[in-house]
């Protein structure tokens, strides 16, 4: 990893905000989109870019914003790396929209996550929080394949069930979904069995396939010739370059998806989901802020 001072943290509109405390990542999953040509990495994507004055840009912005919102973070690069486990870059973070009083919803694949709990849980008490997790493939083996160096699947629902016992919302990402290797009914049905199981909120879905760019699809394959020989030549015989790669069996696994969402009432489009997770609830956060300043008032008497 390398370390960079950068000029501001935040993006986005008053709505909603969003943030990346680091650039690249150490997970190794085959398909990640963040490696594309597009976003302009001028480091190796395992050399992970700290932004290490981000809690201090971050207090200087919440400071001076009159209204309260959702922050969202993890689009870009998992927040909770191994680096994180010596930074701890996100935590203060955390802290600093603890205590301004915003809300967050985090996105992660790692079960590090659960080291803050308590800190996501003072955040939803008073604002809101909502934990995304990532879920692809409930094989242990295949996911070991595509996402190598973060926790199984399993593990990341046993994070999802412990965040439900604090009554922190979950969202799943069912994203990507890959053609001829992990596109079967068999384990999109086991990952939202398990989802409606441990309460999760919603479940976002982008058609069920994937997507390749420049960079990434390079990667991707490279990866596919180390583990699946010949399925290289499947993709491009069937996708070429394509943007978009759906699966063949995308309709009727869309299908299972609302099917078993609609019986168990978990939201499962992006739009509701996204509506969901960057909706603050003004009443909470202002009730939580004088709430604070009471208990501020009563230790100072």
């Amino acid at each position: 990893m390398h370390f960079v001072n950068v000029k501001g943290i935040l993006t986005g509109s008053s709505g909603h905000l969003g943030m990346n405390i680091y650039r690249g990542c150490t997970h190794g999953c085959v398909y990640c989109d963040s490696r594309s040509r597009c976003y302009q990495f001028t480091h190796l994507f395992e050399d992970v870019e700290v932004k290490r004055n981000a809690p201090e840009l971050l207090e200087t912005a919440l400071r001076s914003k009159r209204k309260k919102c959702m922050i969202g973070t993890g689009s870009m690069s998992d927040p909770y790396m191994h680096c994180e486990e010596e930074l701890r870059l996100t935590h203060r973070c955390l802290e600093i929209i603890l205590n301004h009083g915003f809300g967050v919803a985090i996105q992660t694949k790692s079960d590090r996550i659960l080291r803050d709990i308590n800190l996501l849980d003072e955040i939803n008490q008073r604002a809101k929080c909502v934990v995304q997790m990532t879920l692809t493939t409930y094989d242990d083996d295949l996911c070991g394949i595509l996402e190598p160096h973060v926790c199984n699947t399993k593990r990341r629902i046993e994070v999802l069930e412990a965040m439900q016992e604090r009554g922190i919302p979950t969202v799943v990402w069912l994203t990507p979904i890959l053609p001829f290797i992990n596109d079967t009914p068999e384990n999109v049905t086991a990952i939202l069995k398990e989802c409606a199981r441990v309460g999760v909120k919603g479940v976002i879905d982008f058609g069920m396939g994937l997507t390749l760019r420049e960079g990434d699809r390079e990667y991707y394959y490279a990866a596919l010739d180390n583990h699946f020989p010949g399925m290289k030549e499947r993709y491009i015989a069937r996708y070429g370059n394509a943007y978009e790669l759906p699966s063949l069996r995308a309709r009727e696994l869309v299908s299972i998806l609302h099917r078993i969402c609609d019986d168990h009432g978990i939201l499962c489009t992006p739009e509701a989901c996204f509506g969901y997770m960057y909706d603050f609830p003004e009443n909470k956060a202002q009730m939580s802020l004088f709430d604070l300043y009471d208990e501020e008032e009563r230790h100072d008497r």
